[in-house]
């Protein structure tokens, strides 16, 4: 796959309109017929008719418009989305005008509109909508857009993905003429740059679209969902919609349980604590350097210290700048941390005057357990719920396996760690298809350990180049294992990871740490910037 995927898809959408003409060589209607639905009103389920993708092929090559829309009217979907595009998605006008001429609910044409006549075209099928990304318009095109959607009655379903996106779109909206249309946003997991997803992006920029388009803005989580378990993550969110489209093309007798998780989904302790890692990812996106030496992050990883097991260490790596401290919950480990550490902790991080703090915030406080059945796992599990551990880490397969056993856990703040070991590890225990598996059932992040023998973390290991490798496609990069001062800066270069723990190397003695390996390792955080780097 080419690097810039969007350029293609919008360039061949040029050469093929200046051969063919708008309409692609489809009749399209002299006047519409359809009556104009809202679109996305209430919160709901938008399904697509979608038969192809850059990134994953063929998904459905040979459905029909008209039935796969019908089913999915039938399994409660509150618009059908139908892609037009010919040359990689294999849709085209003939789909749209099927399902139009088929449901009695909001359509969307889902394509690279570039200029406003092609909204002519898509309002006369029977279009109620219609998907214009901001990325690839400049502000007075997508201006004429809005205006054209207003002046035709449909609504603008303006895709977000960065800030300079909404800063296009509320320009846009100062420069379209007369009033302006119904405006629903959405915000892609899929960077349709390069096709990768990042299920947290949407989360990351939720609060900001309605803080410039107002509180009661329709936003949608668009990609990335492929079980009903990460729709109802999304439902957890405060999204109004979910535009679903593989997941439901590929079998769409399972539409009407995206629908009902989606629609049912509401906000748990867990969407809040995944809005707050959010929030500091964004902070952090918008403090970035520009000279960092870092080619694809301009910015400093979060940090966790992990293995901590007195107040001493924990208030220390707090006031270096830490986002994370890790505590242990397991009664075998070198590094097993009392309950009364870790209350004593929270107790003097809320006790501490702003003023005294260097760090720009509190970090969170997380509860690392290995046996979710175990007595202190639950009394982790219990610090969670009364609000001292902010989340659990349930770290290797098993954890994460009887974590998931009562549906209630859930709902509580957690993450998963996956052990990774051998060179060829592809599925089971420390497995690549392990970490798929999970953003599967929509957890946004999976943090990679090394497995050595029967040791799950504090090895001082590192995970396998290839497999870093492998797993960074999969999700933003959250990497354990074997981390110092003394690499630190060279795996920033090399992984630009979102989130690095460390634990065993900045160690005197397992369960105490030399304050002077941590001093170091945060100063090598910092070299890894022109200037140092802002915590």
């Amino acid at each position: 796959m080419a690097a810039d995927i969007l350029t293609q898809i919008v360039e061949g959408r040029k050469a093929e309109m200046k051969k063919r003409g708008l309409d692609f060589g489809y009749e399209i209607p002299q006047e519409r017929k359809r009556r104009v639905h809202p679109f996305i009103q209430e919160k709901g389920v938008v399904l697509e008719v979608k038969r192809a993708s850059p990134s994953k092929g063929d998904i459905a090559p040979k459905l029909n418009a008209s039935e796969t829309a019908l089913a999915y009217q039938e399994a409660g979907a509150s618009a059908i989305s139908v892609l037009t595009e010919e040359n990689y998605f294999k849709g085209n006008l003939g789909d749209l005008k099927r399902v139009c001429d088929s449901v009695d609910v909001a359509v969307l044409r889902k394509d690279f509109l570039i200029y406003p006549e092609e909204i002519d075209v898509a309002y006369k099928i029977g279009a109620d909508a219609v998907l214009l990304i901001a990325r690839i318009l400049d502000k007075e095109a997508l201006g004429k857009m809005l205006s054209r959607c207003a002046s035709l009655g449909i609504t603008a379903f303006v895709e977000l993905r960065l800030e300079e996106d909404l800063k296009k779109l509320a320009a846009a909206k100062s420069l379209a003429a007369g009033e302006l249309p119904a405006i629903v946003c959405g915000v892609n997991s899929r960077d349709l740059k390069d096709f990768s997803i990042d299920l947290l992006k949407p989360l990351g920029f939720l609060e900001r679209i309605k803080s410039v388009m107002g509180s009661d803005c329709s936003v949608i989580f668009e990609s990335g969902i492929r079980t009903a378990q990460a729709a109802a993550f999304a439902g957890s969110l405060g999204f109004t919609g979910l535009l679903l489209g593989e997941a439901a093309a590929r079998d769409t007798s399972k539409a009407a349980s995206f629908v009902k998780a989606f629609v049912s989904g509401s906000q748990t302790p867990n969407a809040l604590a995944w809005k707050k890692i959010a929030a500091k990812t964004e902070n952090l996106c918008k403090a970035k350097n520009p000279a960092a030496l870092v080619g694809e992050r301009k910015y400093r990883p979060l940090v966790k210290i992990c293995g901590l097991a007195n107040v001493e260490d924990a208030l220390f790596a707090a006031d270096l700048g830490a986002d994370f401290l890790g505590f242990v919950f397991c009664e075998a480990s070198p590094r097993n941390a009392s309950e009364s550490v870790v209350r004593s902790v929270r107790a003097a991080l809320r006790d501490k005057p702003a003023s005294e703090a260097s760090r720009k915030s509190e970090p969170f406080l997380v509860g690392v357990v290995v046996d979710a059945t175990s007595e202190q796992a639950k009394a982790a599990l219990a610090l969670v719920k009364e609000g001292v551990l902010d989340y659990i880490q349930l770290h290797g397969e098993r954890a994460a396996k009887e974590f998931f056993a009562d549906k209630e856990n859930a709902s509580l703040a957690h993450y998963c760690a996956a052990n990774l070991s051998g060179a060829d590890s592809k599925s089971g225990e420390g497995g690549l298809d392990g970490i798929q598996g999970l953003l599967d059932l929509g957890e946004p992040r999976v943090l990679l350990d090394a497995k050595v023998g029967d040791k799950v973390g504090g090895t001082g290991t590192q995970v396998a180049e290839d497999l870093v490798l492998k797993a960074k496609k999969k999700s933003p990069l959250w990497l354990a294992g074997g981390l110092g001062a003394e690499n630190v800066r060279a795996m920033i270069e090399k992984y630009s990871p979102e989130l690095i723990d460390a634990s065993s190397l900045l160690e005197a003695a397992p369960g105490k740490k030399d304050l002077e390996k941590l001093k170091a390792f945060f100063a090598e955080i910092g070299a890894a910037y022109a200037g140092g780097a802002q915590f």
